[in-house]
C-alpha cells in the first residue's frame, strides 16, 4: 500500500491530507488504489485496459491448435503467430507460452526433478527455523543466521559450513526481493492466504533455479520474470518456463551472468540501432549525459514489466516468447519513437531519465503501443549489422595497412567469446530448429 503523503497549502499553511483507499482488484489481479485529496481522486496505476476481446470462434480455434501442437510443425508456428498478432485470449495465454517455450520437452529431457529439489530446500529451511509460508518473518531469522555465520568467518570452518553460509545469503536476498516484486498484485500482496501461497511459490521457484544452475544462481530482475510466469502457469511449469527464458539462445541466455558483459553489449547494440534509426534523439540523449545502459538494462532484465498498462505488458511478452529477444530491441525502439517529440523538448536529465524508466500511461496503452510495435519491426539483419559495429569498436585496433594505407587489425576473439556475445542477441548460429522455424514463420504471419 502507498504511504500517506502530507503537503502544505500555499496560503493557509494547513496540511492537505491524502489518504490511500483500496478499491478492489482489477481483472489482472492488481490492486486499485485511489488517493483522496482536494484535487479529487487519483489513480496510481492504469486499470483501464484496451486489449481486443476474443470471440468464441477465436478461442475455439486456438484451443484446437494447442491441443494438436507439434514443435516440429512449421504450420503451428505460423498459426499461433497470427493469434499473437491479433491478441491471445487471457485464459489461453499460459497454454500458448507452454507450447512456444517447449516446457514439456525441456522437462522430459532433463535429469533435474523439481519436486525432489523442493524436498531438499524444505529440509534446509527447517534447519534454519524458517518457513516458506512466512517470508516477512523469515528475513529477520535469515539475517540473524547470516550475521552469526559472518562472525565466525575468520575461524576455521569446513567447506560444508561455507556452503551453508552461501545458501543463507541466497535465501535472504530472494526473500528481500520478493517484497519488491509486484507488491500490489493479489498473489503477492499482504498476508491473505492467496498471497502467502504466492510468495512461497515465488520463493521456491527462484531458489530451485539457483540450485538448477549454480553458475548463474540468482540475480535481481529474475523475481519479476518468475512472478509473471507464476501469474500464468502452475508452479512447476513456471520453473521450467524460467529455465527456457533464462537459458534459451533465442531469449535471455547470458544476460544474468554476474559479469554483466552481455547486458552491456546489448546496450551498445541498442545504442547503435538508435543512432541508425533516430540519430537526432540519440544525440540529444547523449548530450544530456544519459547512456542507453541507464534505461535499457531494466527493459532487458525485467522484460518491460514496469509498464503501467498490464494488457500491454502481456502482449509484449507474447511477442517476446514467440520471436525472442529481438522484440526487446523492437519494443524499446518503439517506445522511444512514441516519446521522441517530448524527449527532444527536455533539456534536463532529471526529466528525461524518469520518463524513460517510467513510461507514461498514454504511451503504454495497448491501443497505442501494441499496434505501433507491430508496425516498428526491427529486422534480424539490422541487429546483425549493429552487433558487427559494436564488435569492431570493441575488438579492432588501427595498424599500418598494406600499400602504406592506414588499416585495421582485429583483436582476435575466441570462438567462445563471439558465440557468447552473439547469444546475447539470440544470434547464435547453433539455434535449435524450433527457433529457425519461428524466424521463417514470422514473415508469413504478417498477412493475418
Amino acid at each position: 500500500m502507498l504511504k500517506r503523503r502530507y503537503s502544505s497549502t500555499g496560503s493557509g499553511g494547513r496540511a492537505s491530507r491524502r489518504k490511500n483507499i483500496f478499491a478492489g482488484f482489477d481483472e489482472f489481479g492488481f490492486a486499485i488504489f485511489k488517493t483522496k485529496s482536494r484535487e479529487g481522486t487519483v489513480q496510481h496505476r492504469c486499470h483501464e485496459y484496451s486489449y481486443p476481446k476474443a470471440d468464441d470462434g477465436k478461442v475455439k480455434g486456438l484451443c484446437e491448435l494447442l491441443s494438436s501442437w507439434d514443435d516440429a510443425d512449421d504450420t503451428c508456428i505460423v498459426k499461433v503467430a497470427c493469434f499473437v498478432r491479433t491478441g491471445i485470449p487471457p485464459e489461453l495465454r499460459g497454454r500458448v507460452w507452454k507450447c512456444l517455450l517447449g516446457i514439456h520437452t525441456l522437462q522430459e529431457s532433463s535429469p533435474f526433478i523439481y519436486q525432489e529439489c523442493l524436498k531438499g530446500i524444505r529440509r534446509q529451511l527447517v534447519d534454519l527455523g524458517v518457513s516458506e509460508f512466512g517470508i516477512g518473518s523469515a528475513i529477520a531469522t535469515l539475517s540473524e543466521a547470516e550475521n552469526e555465520m559472518e562472525s565466525k568467518k575468520n575461524t576455521s570452518q569446513s567447506a560444508a559450513s561455507s556452503s551453508e553460509f552461501s545458501d543463507v545469503v541466497l535465501f535472504r536476498q530472494i526473500a528481500l526481493d520478493l517484497q519488491r516484486s509486484f507488491p500490489t498484485h493479489r498473489s503477492l500482496m499482504g498476508d491473505a492466504p492467496e498471497a502467502i501461497e504466492g510468495q512461497a511459490k515465488l520463493f521456491r521457484v527462484l531458489i530451485a533455479y539457483a540450485i538448477y544452475n549454480p553458475w548463474i544462481g540468482y540475480s535481481q530482475g529474475m523475481s519479476y520474470i518468475a512472478a509473471m510466469l507464476l501469474m500464468n502457469l502452475s508452479e512447476e511449469e513456471a520453473f521450467w518456463a524460467l529455465v527456457a527464458l533464462l537459458e534459451g539462445p533465442n531469449y535471455l541466455a547470458g544476460l544474468f551472468d554476474h559479469s554483466l558483459d552481455k547486458i552491456q553489449h546489448n546496450a551498445k547494440v541498442f545504442q547503435q540501432l538508435l543512432k541508425h534509426r533516430m540519430p537526432r534523439l540519440c544525440q540529444h540523449i547523449e548530450d544530456l549525459g544519459v547512456t542507453t545502459l541507464h534505461f535499457v538494462t531494466p527493459w532487458f532484465l525485467t522484460l518491460f514489466t514496469s509498464l503501467p498498462c498490464w494488457d500491454t505488458v502481456l502482449a509484449v511478452w507474447d511477442h517476446i516468447i514467440l520471436n525472442g529477444i529481438v522484440v526487446v530491441f523492437t519494443t524499446g525502439l518503439c517506445i522511444l519513437q512514441q516519446l521522441e517529440s517530448r524527449l527532444l523538448e527536455m533539456s534536463d536529465v532529471s526529466l528525461l531519465l524518469p520518463t524513460l524508466l517510467r513510461v507514461p500511461v498514454d504511451v503504454s496503452r495497448h491501443s497505442v503501443l501494441v499496434p505501433a510495435l507491430w508496425r516498428s519491426e526491427v529486422h534480424k539483419w539490422e541487429i546483425d549489422c549493429m552487433q558487427s559495429l559494436v564488435l569492431e569498436e570493441e575488438g579492432e585496433e588501427p595498424v599500418p595497412g598494406k600499400g602504406g594505407k592506414q588499416g585495421f587489425l582485429k583483436r582476435k576473439k575466441s570462438k567462445k567469446e563471439k558465440r557468447n556475445l552473439a547469444g546475447a542477441n539470440g544470434l547464435d548460429a547453433k539455434k535449435p530448429a524450433q527457433f529457425t522455424n519461428r524466424e521463417n514463420a514470422i514473415s508469413r504471419s504478417a498477412t493475418c
